[in-house]
């Protein structure tokens, strides 16, 4: 069983917004799959299927971004999901807008939300999709930048990042994350 989250915040004023591009590739996964997500239990919002020949689980944690561990901890326990088989997608503003990066482990680079699964998973060795949406320009403020909304430049750059995420998710499924990450780590 593989479990794939997406981290953003919950409600209409946080979507489309760049630190919810998690939750976007999620619905774009959820899409894809073939998955509804229509189950509301520990403190998310999931739905599961089959694709491959292996069951997936699709989460978006509906503790706001700087609790998501939260979530995912119980989930992952009463499901008995292993580490290996967990993967978070979540913005990251150290790398250009659009890029995608993926790791296996490493520190949150003060995103909060990976300090949240961090603490609650008791390890950095983690499977990830950073996807970037760069730094804010001008003096704006970090926070006013990540819940900001996409410019319209800044979304043909997501669509293909939002693209590569999804069938970077998808190869997991069937392969090693090694494999997926010298594919798309370009």
């Amino acid at each position: 069983m593989k479990l794939i989250v997406g981290l953003g915040n919950p409600g209409r004023d946080y979507e489309y917004t760049r630190h919810n591009i998690g939750f976007m590739i999620i619905d774009e996964l959820a899409d894809r799959f073939n998955i509804r997500l229509d189950k509301m239990k520990f403190n998310g919002l999931y739905g599961q299927g089959i694709v491959k020949g292996e069951k997936v689980i699709l989460l978006k944690p509906l503790t706001y971004m700087n609790l998501s561990g939260e979530s995912i901890r119980p989930l992952m326990d009463y499901y008995n999901i292993e580490i290996e088989d967990f993967l978070v997608i979540y913005d990251d503003l150290d790398l250009p807008q659009g890029k995608i990066r993926l790791r296996t482990k490493g520190s949150p680079g003060g995103h909060n939300g990976i300090k949240s699964i961090q603490h609650h998973l008791k390890t950095q060795e983690f499977k990830r999709i950073r996807v970037g949406i760069d730094r804010p320009q001008n003096g704006m403020k970090v926070t006013d930048y990540v819940l900001g909304r996409f410019t319209n430049e800044e979304m043909v750059l997501l669509k293909e990042a939002i693209h590569k995420s999804v069938l970077a998710s998808e190869e997991w499924i069937n392969r090693s994350f090694l494999e997926v990450m010298n594919l798309y780590n370009g």
